[in-house]
């Protein structure tokens, strides 16, 4: 059976938890377009750095705050099916570095977009001491931080009623298995190695730093 309806993957957690590799998984073995984490691409369009993020708090609400936003419009963008690296994951760490929930809490996007995603599949990614790196977006954090930044995705999960899938190995073999399985059953069928992802969501080189894999 061949899913018409499109359906939207979502794979959310604390930094560092193997997200973008299992996206990347996702676009690659079903032909999807894929949206890659946004902060990146909000950091670099700010000319922020790091530092900023730790010391200014004028920058560091400015910085949550259109990377909310712009989450929002790239799905938005979308047209059928897709895999997103992260959803609302970026709140997580807007409550414990910026000001910006408050008022978060009393714009209606807030709302609406939390009820967009109950309506895909998200993958909740549990975090491992082993696969603590560096990302270029956020500096390296502690064990102690990224389970408060994983138990902040939970409460918000939680608090908003989203159904969702945890994975908790580390193995990547057995992360895929579940994955493959879910889309599955929910309609969604692999494609050829050999078809090509749509030219939206560029392929990257098979070979894959160290860092990568750690995502």
């Amino acid at each position: 059976m061949v899913r018409k309806k499109p359906l939207v993957i979502y794979m959310v957690g604390a930094h560092s938890t193997g997200k973008t590799t299992l996206a990347r998984w996702v676009r690659d073995h079903y032909g999807l377009p894929m949206i890659a984490e946004v902060a990146r691409g909000v950091l670099a369009e700010m000319e922020a750095q790091l530092s900023s993020l730790r010391t200014d708090l004028d920058v560091v609400n400015r910085y949550q705050t259109e990377v909310f936003a712009r989450q929002i419009t790239a799905e938005m963008e979308q047209d059928g099916s897709f895999v997103s690296d992260r959803a609302f994951c970026n709140l997580a760490y807007a409550a414990h570095h910026s000001q910006i929930l408050p008022e978060l809490a009393r714009d209606d996007r807030l709302a609406d977009y939390m009820e967009t995603v109950k309506q895909g599949l998200v993958f909740y990614i549990r975090p491992h001491r082993e696969l603590l790196a560096e990302d270029g977006v956020r500096e390296r954090m502690n064990w102690e931080e990224v389970v408060r930044i994983d138990g902040m995705v939970k409460l918000l999960l939680e608090m908003f009623g989203v159904p969702y899938i945890p994975v908790a190995s580390l193995s990547m073999q057995e992360r895929t298995r579940l994955v493959e399985r879910v889309l599955s059953l929910a309609g969604l069928e692999k494609v050829g190695r050999s078809a090509a992802v749509p030219a939206a969501t560029p392929v990257r080189a098979a070979s894959k730093t160290n860092e990568e894999w750690e995502r």
